[in-house]
């Protein structure tokens, strides 16, 4: 009897198996270059956007984001940081970890993606397992370049990530709405709707997404514009539609605080030119991943060899990716992609807060990885290929985890911001806000300085330079530089207030109170501007004005302890005791450890000939500081006074 042929493979399950272990491998490096990261801190923006905003400490306000911020206008951001909030808090290590998760699923969507594009493509004649290959190449590269290290360790920078997963599933469940008939159709035709309103409601980068997606239906499944909406024009104008939402988002936005938007500080014309040396640059670090800088600066240089060399790569990509659209439509969606997705930041539309940013290239560097990968195979054999895409990954993936180095502490971050872009004055200032809190007053100085005299116009260090000033006694250089930072930036009350102290501590309680009132003018709601206005009607001996500064001070903060101290001190000299009282014994409430404070309530009690209740604030004083002369004195006086005649 003859043995029974072997069974033939189940190419199914192998296929299911050599997915798993793609996918397993590109989460796992992804997750390797970036563990470090895991213990990160908040950088900058992340201060304002995350601990700064109370909208994220409850997911109920978390889809109305508080304007002027890198969340205004972007809902579905600021709902990931409250679900981070609602996790670990104000510890980053929760939002850092949904950081690398969310690029890790982006990598996985790009996979999946170039994998059934290549699979399906009209041209596309590779077997299944070199389709599987090549888009596994694209996904690992992708996901280990340092150039998405900004995008994944500085928190705030998910816009970027997040809104590029949401853009690849909106593309690739379009792709898989395509495949299929009935029901299925439907459902997956949803979920690209579906991902892409998501996205509109994380970044207005997404905004090019319904363009894309109509671009790929022509490139890949229609064979022309005519066709992917004679098939597919419902879907397609339900993406459309999602315009109408990122709209309203965007207005609701008003310009981001004015630094975005054709209303901000930079003309777009100066803007447009800086983007064509922003998109050669951005071009040049996917090929050569060095030198990578966290913030490139807000000086426009006039560059004009720079912009016209930068204007010829851009106009040469554009001019190419035409011609490709029509003669090799697939390497011409390549072009299309990179540059689509760059349009929105890297265009007309300023964004004076970040003339350059490396995170704009997140998804626009997907192309030329692709690109990369395809010639690579191209040139190559399949052993030598997969050698080659082995070391460019482990090469990729150490400088990614030097990369993330930088994002270690804020310090190392702006260091290493200024060794690579030392023209850069906001590095600079930042770097010495962060000398002034560890106490390095000399070397905060040294670089406000070094802020100042690359920008003399830079309000914000001449401010901090004359808070170091305030701290170290120099008075005199302090209302120097305040008042050249109120020169550069008239209507900031911070700057106002600052003034206001300087000129109060040399004495000046005239000019400090006219300072204070100018604070107050711009932002009436600063109770600390009316505490010190009240401080500085009281020493020039307007007490009527004082109580009124004061009362304000309390209003805007009930739980301003020093303010109810002062505020009865100025009612007890203006004859109102009872007011007075009231108001010690609501600060003692809030601090009920300050013996001065019970010191001052028994000296008004013993006034209003309430002994007994005098009698035990001075003990009170007295417990609290065993060596407090005044109040022993006071105790001794008022024991004195309770002795009958004939005990004397």
């Amino acid at each position: 009897m003859n043995a029974p042929p072997l069974s033939p493979p189940a190419p199914a399950r192998d296929s299911r198996r050599t997915l798993a272990l793609c996918a397993a491998v590109i989460v796992g490096a992804t997750l390797a270059v970036y563990a470090r990261g895991l213990g990160g801190r908040f950088l900058y923006d992340d201060v304002d956007s995350i601990l700064g905003n109370p909208s994220i400490r409850h997911l109920s306000g978390a889809l109305s984001p508080p304007g002027g911020l890198t969340v205004t206008g972007r809902p579905v951001l600021n709902l990931s940081f409250a679900l981070n909030y609602a996790v670990s808090g104000t510890r980053p290590w929760s939002y850092h970890a949904l950081n690398v998760a969310i690029h890790a699923a982006a990598a996985l969507a790009l996979f999946a993606l170039v994998r059934r594009t290549l699979a399906t493509a009209p041209a596309g004649s590779r077997p299944e397992r070199e389709c599987t290959g090549l888009a596994f190449a694209v996904a690992l590269l992708w996901a280990l370049h340092p150039l998405q290290t900004e995008s994944v360790e500085y928190v705030v920078q998910r816009a970027e990530s997040l809104m590029g997963l949401f853009y690849l599933l909106t593309l690739y469940a379009f792709v898989r709405s395509a495949a299929v008939a009935g029901p299925a159709a439907a459902a997956w035709a949803g979920a690209s709707v579906g991902a892409c309103l998501l996205g509109m409601g994380t970044k207005e980068a997404m905004a090019t997404a319904p363009v894309a997606v109509f671009l790929y239906d022509r490139t890949f499944l229609a064979g022309s514009f005519r066709g992917a909406w004679h098939r597919r024009r419902a879907i397609h104008l339900a993406l459309a539609a999602c315009w109408l939402p990122l709209a309203f988002l965007a207005a609701g936005t008003g310009g981001r605080g004015g630094t975005a938007g054709f209303g901000s500080a930079i003309p777009w014309w100066v803007y447009l030119l800086a983007q064509f040396k922003a998109v050669a640059l951005y071009l040049r670090l996917a090929l050569w991943p060095h030198p990578l800088v966290g913030d490139y600066g807000l000086i426009i240089h006039r560059d004009l060899p720079g912009v016209a060399v930068g204007a010829a790569v851009v106009l040469f990509l554009a001019a190419g990716t035409c011609v490709l659209l029509r003669r090799r439509p697939p390497i011409g969606f390549l072009g299309a992609w990179f540059l689509l997705i760059l349009a929105p930041s890297s265009s007309v539309i300023p964004v004076s807060t970040e003339i350059m940013a490396e995170h704009r290239m997140y998804l626009s560097l997907a192309a030329v990885v692709t690109l990369g990968v395809l010639g690579l195979r191209a040139l190559l054999g399949l052993r030598p290929f997969m050698a080659a895409v082995g070391l460019l990954a482990l090469a990729l993936g150490i400088l990614t985890v030097r990369r993330n180095g930088a994002y270690d502490s804020a310090f190392s971050f702006w260091t290493d911001v200024v060794l690579k872009n030392p023209g850069n004055a906001g590095a600079w200032n930042n770097l010495g806000n962060i000398m002034a809190e560890k106490g390095d007053l000399a070397g905060a100085t040294a670089d406000y300085r070094r802020a100042i005299g690359l920008v003399p116009a830079y309000a914000d260090a001449h401010h901090n330079l004359g808070k170091v000033f305030m701290a170290t006694g120099k008075l005199e250089e302090a209302v120097e530089n305040f008042e050249d930072a109120l020169r550069f930036r008239p209507r900031d009350p911070s700057i106002h207030f600052s003034l206001g102290n300087a000129l109060a501590a040399e004495g000046r309680a005239p000019a400090a109170a006219a300072e204070f009132r100018a604070a107050l003018g711009l932002d009436p709601a600063r109770a600390d501007a009316w505490y010190n206005l009240g401080a500085a009607l009281a020493g020039a001996g307007d007490l009527a004005a004082a109580a009124d500064a004061y009362a304000s001070a309390v209003r805007l903060r009930p739980d301003f302890a020093d303010a109810r101290v002062n505020y009865g001190g100025v009612l007890a000299q203006l004859g109102r005791t009872a007011e007075a009282v009231r108001e010690l014994n609501e600060a003692l409430r809030l601090d009920p450890g300050a013996a001065d404070v019970h010191n001052n309530l028994g000296s008004l009690l013993a006034g209003s000939g309430r002994l007994s209740e005098a009698r035990a604030q001075f003990e009170e004083a007295l417990r609290l500081k065993p060596d407090y002369r005044d109040a022993r004195e006071n105790l001794e006086r008022l024991r004195a006074l309770e002795q009958p005649e004939g005990g004397r």
